[in-house]
């Protein structure tokens, strides 16, 4: 009986925060901090629906940020509620192509700013990837992306996509690695409390001074990077609700 009364708060909300967030960007599309008032307006609301908390962690070294690569780990469509609390100024992100034509959101994201790449064809692809690259390094505006491509569903991480890293190394601009906890864990719309979500911003790689040559093992070495940092905030949350 929750979960219903959630999903029909959740629809509302979802209505509600994209009339807003329209109302609001219609006057300055495709504004660098477009994606910031979104994802405030879907995630202070969102996040109390579903019944989890969050915490952040090194969350201030993204305030004042330089032009930079985001590169998150990417659970569920909760998402949305949960790492859109830490979006920060100046910042885009990377979606499929299909969104632009999701009711309400879809027009939304779109008039945002956020890059839109058509996954099917190649060409499309790489203009798209271009535009990421001209952002970055023109319109001091950042980019975040869901590296692993799609939802890893609250498992490890699925193995990384190169466009992040290449981006990144083309435009010499630095990755932030942004780690959610493993929230999935026992996550029920039926549950009054569905606990905390730890978000963890990890110290900035530099790719200044790296070639496309490398991009293999800057994807390694940050996958390791993001793992150990997901772990041990696991852990930390494990022992947590072991001693409560």
């Amino acid at each position: 009986m929750l979960s219903i009364f959630r999903y029909f708060l959740l629809a509302c909300h979802f209505v509600f925060g994209s009339l807003v967030g329209f109302s609001i960007i219609i006057f300055r599309p495709f504004h660098h901090s477009n994606s910031r008032v979104l994802s405030q307006i879907y995630s202070q609301i969102g996040r109390r629906i579903i019944g989890v908390k969050i915490e952040h962690h090194n969350a201030e070294i993204m305030k004042n940020h330089e032009p930079c690569v985001v590169v998150a780990n990417h659970q569920s469509n909760w998402d949305l509620f949960i790492v859109g609390s830490i979006v920060p100024k100046r910042m885009v992100s990377l979606g499929k192509k299909s969104l632009k034509w999701m009711p309400f959101f879809g027009q939304v994201y779109w008039l945002a700013g956020n890059v839109l790449v058509d996954r099917g064809n190649r060409k499309k692809a790489m203009e798209a990837m271009e535009t990421t690259k001209k952002a970055l390094t023109t319109k001091a505006t950042s980019i975040w992306f869901f590296a692993e491509g799609t939802r890893n569903h609250g498992k490890n991480m699925l193995p990384f996509k190169k466009g992040a890293f290449v981006t990144a190394v083309n435009a010499g601009v630095p990755i932030y690695p942004v780690c959610t906890s493993s929230y999935l864990e026992g996550f029920s719309l039926d549950n009054m409390d569905n606990g905390t979500a730890h978000i963890i911003v990890l110290d900035p790689i530099e790719t200044k001074h790296l070639t496309l040559d490398d991009v293999d093992q800057l994807m390694l070495d940050t996958h390791l990077a993001m793992m150990d940092g997901i772990q041990k905030m696991d852990e930390k949350a494990r022992q947590s609700r072991a001693s409560s």
